[in-house]
């Protein structure tokens, strides 16, 4: 299944996210992360990633 997500607790739980940016609408296009929610949170060229990485820290 594809999705376009935004969620967080969504994304965190995917088994592959494909990361697409580095912006949206015309400053996007490009894949800019792809892979596990640890390889995208890794990833310091992914704002999703930063996001994730916060929020995989800070999960119960």
């Amino acid at each position: 299944m594809i999705v376009i997500e935004h969620d967080l607790d969504m994304i965190a739980n995917a088994d592959h996210i494909i990361d697409m940016g580095p912006g949206g609408g015309a400053a996007g296009g490009r894949v800019v992360a792809t892979g596990s929610p640890d390889d995208v949170a890794g990833d310091a060229a992914s704002v999703t990633g930063s996001y994730l990485r916060t929020h995989l820290t800070t999960a119960p």
